[in-house]
């Protein structure tokens, strides 16, 4: 029998049970909603989808029940009221500015960002007459100090991309709060296993669902989630715009976030393991993880995250000709520009995603010559450890 009251269920269980409405059929797994538009019985029907007066599907560029599936997922584990997914985690962080901001604005962003962000901020908000101002993540004091009247946002990444560096939520929160400007927090490196922004009081919240959400490599996809306010004015800018994540990847995510939990505390566990270890080496000029005591922001990062999540960055003794001559020498780790795999993975920023850059810019967001970013996958931890150690001593 059951009961009447339905009891709130944890959000890892509900990232399992939240689902579509089950079909005639009655399928246990949700089906996969493979349609470009929907039907109607009647034209007074019709009419009342298109002015929003009945909660139906009309086209999956607006939504889609394998969509929305993924979003109501979502929005259960970042407790968010409402999420829109996109195409990409690029669309996501791009659809979160343009939704809010306008020629004459003002954009407030930490400095160690994505490449890709830094691209858009510095290249393109500019042809639209949408200025900003670099702060230093680690410093949220400065942060006060940088706001202008025309400010609309504060944006960072933490732990950030790539040299893990965090920023105190609590106290970014009471900033937002008294100048009255959106907080938007990309959340890709934590997920919401080991860490809830919103929670903490932040306004929006990114992913790039393509990392450790999918957790395999296989498909795109990103999606912002907050205040329902807040979420209708994204969703009205890609509704009309079109970076509409794909019934399939949706269904793929969804699948997905039914092991997030059990698959991020392996990640971060080995993770934390890896680093202890390479605090050790002597090819290294130092390891930083958020949940190792050397990190400098080691106790913000016990207070707002449950784990230090799957990613280890660490300084190679002899910079960028070491950088590469330590990829060649591996043989386990995957060279890749993905993060967030099953399968472990390595990179060195200034050679690849960063290479463009001058290096006073690749040192201005905190990446060094020898930097390497090691994505923890879920292999057995000491034969992630013993490819990494046996590539330094044949990189020397």
């Amino acid at each position: 029998m059951k009961r009447k009251n339905k009891p709130t269920y944890h959000p890892e269980t509900q990232a399992i049970r939240i689902q579509s409405e089950r079909t005639p059929h009655r399928e246990h797994s949700s089906p996969m909603y493979l349609t470009s538009s929907f039907c109607y019985d009647d034209a007074e029907q019709m009419r009342a989808a298109f002015a929003d007066e009945i909660d139906a599907f009309i086209y999956t560029r607006f939504s889609n029940p394998s969509v929305q599936e993924f979003e109501n997922r979502m929005c259960a584990l970042e407790g968010a009221e409402a999420g829109y997914a996109t195409a990409s985690g690029m669309s996501a962080v791009f659809g979160s500015f343009m939704a809010f901001l306008k020629t004459g604005d003002h954009l407030l962003s930490s400095s160690s960002i994505f490449g890709s962000t830094h691209t858009v901020i510095t290249k393109f908000l500019p042809k639209w007459g949408i200025e900003h101002t670099y702060f230093d993540l680690t410093r949220p004091e400065t942060v006060a100090a940088l706001i202008k009247p025309n400010t609309k946002m504060i944006f960072v990444e933490t732990p950030s991309n790539p040299g893990l560096d965090l920023v105190d939520l609590e106290a970014l929160v009471k900033i937002a709060k008294q100048h009255k400007v959106i907080l938007n927090v990309d959340n890709c490196f934590a997920t919401p296993v080991l860490q809830r922004p919103l929670l903490i009081g932040a306004d929006l919240v990114t992913h790039s669902a393509t990392k450790w959400i999918d957790g395999q490599g296989r498909v795109l996809g990103g999606i912002v989630l907050g205040r329902k306010e807040l979420v209708d004015e994204v969703y009205a800018f890609c509704r009309s715009t079109g970076p509409a994540m794909s019934p399939f990847n949706a269904w793929v995510l969804s699948r997905s976030l039914e092991t997030l939990h059990v698959r991020m505390e392996r990640h971060a566990t080995s993770a934390l393991t890896l680093a202890t270890a390479l605090q050790k080496n002597p090819h290294l000029e130092w390891v930083k993880y958020p949940f190792l005591q050397s990190h400098p922001q080691y106790n913000i990062a016990r207070k707002q995250m449950t784990a230090g999540g799957g990613i280890v960055c660490f300084e190679l003794k002899g910079g960028l000709e070491r950088g590469r001559r330590f990829l060649d020498k591996l043989e386990l780790l995957s060279l890749t520009a993905n993060l967030g795999d099953s399968r472990s993975i390595a990179s060195h920023p200034a050679s690849t995603t960063h290479a463009k850059l001058s290096e006073q810019e690749r040192l201005n967001v905190g990446i060094t010559p020898g930097l390497i970013r090691i994505s923890v996958g879920l292999e057995h931890v000491a034969d992630i450890q013993e490819d990494i150690e046996r590539a330094l001593d044949a990189s020397k």
